[in-house]
């Protein structure tokens, strides 16, 4: 038993959607969440860049006392994890990339067209072939980067012919032209556009990793006897830049949470390059 909370951390707002499922699954859990919403999208960032960056966040979350880490982020998870996972040794980190892959391998019929959509690193790493390859190298793969998604989501710019139009853009040619029947949500934003996604590819399988790894955070609690048996803890959820966009997405996110719709959380701004300089973290 470990009444600890779990932390969660995303370049933005997109590793809040795996936040519900973790609710549902064990609504035992409190969290602590970073948004590095002052420092959004990483995705087309140097990954140089994105390890400092990574590593600034989970030195916070390590002092903020949590039992285990999740990187609710693809493009941390392609670039950074087994660093992370080496520079923390003694606590849990579980990346967002093998649990899906892991799944897809699983659910997926021999020869089906699998696409992954992602920002440009999480693309170039290729790291959803490597995951998948070592499950099941029989699968026809296709990859594509999307880096408008993120910056329109962060802006609430969703159920909107913007976003249908963006959308369209990268993904006809590559759904249609590649006669894809799955494809993975390679970025926790991506989420929040599944339902636009439904509507304009009908019939198009898709697997989110936002909910896969919450599976894998149950496993691993399990294992080690670390699952919380109760919490008077209330979940924190910090952001690098506390906007008004950070606030109406979680709104957004957890409409249909009691716990939310009570106000049983905080909303703290945390900003992380003040807190370098001052040599707190």
């Amino acid at each position: 038993m470990d009444n600890r909370p779990i932390g969660f951390f995303d370049s933005g707002l997109g590793g809040l959607t795996s936040i519900p499922y973790l609710r549902r699954e064990l609504p035992e859990e409190r969290v602590i969440y970073f948004g590095d919403t002052a420092r959004t999208p990483y995705g087309s960032k140097a990954v140089t860049t994105i390890r400092s960056f990574s590593t600034e966040i989970a030195e916070f979350l390590v002092k903020c006392n949590v039992k285990m880490i999740v990187i609710a982020c693809n493009t941390v998870s392609a670039t950074c994890l087994d660093e992370l996972q080496k520079r923390f040794p003694k606590i849990p980190i579980l990346g967002i990339i093998s649990p899906a892959a892991e799944e897809a391998a699983s659910v997926c019929e021999p020869g089906s067209r699998l696409g992954i959509i992602g920002t440009k690193v999480t693309i170039a790493s290729h790291a959803y072939q490597e995951f998948i390859g070592r499950f099941d190298p029989q699968f026809r793969i296709y990859e594509e980067a999307c880096p408008a998604f993120v910056p329109l989501i962060e802006e609430g710019i969703i159920d909107n012919e913007i976003m249908d139009m963006t959308i369209r853009y990268y993904m006809d040619d590559f759904v249609l032209g590649n006669q894809l029947d799955t494809i993975i949500l390679g970025c926790t934003h991506y989420p929040l556009i599944k339902a636009n996604l439904t509507r304009i590819y009908p019939g198009l399988n898709i697997i989110n990793p936002s909910s896969i790894v919450i599976g894998q955070v149950k496993r691993i609690l399990s294992e080690r006897d670390m699952l919380a048996d109760h919490s008077d803890f209330t979940d924190v959820f910090y952001a690098s830049d506390l906007s008004e966009n950070f606030i109406n997405m979680i709104d957004h996110i957890f409409a249909d949470s009691e716990e939310f719709n009570e106000k049983k959380v905080k909303f703290m701004n945390f900003d992380l390059e003040k807190e370098r300089l001052n040599g707190l973290l």
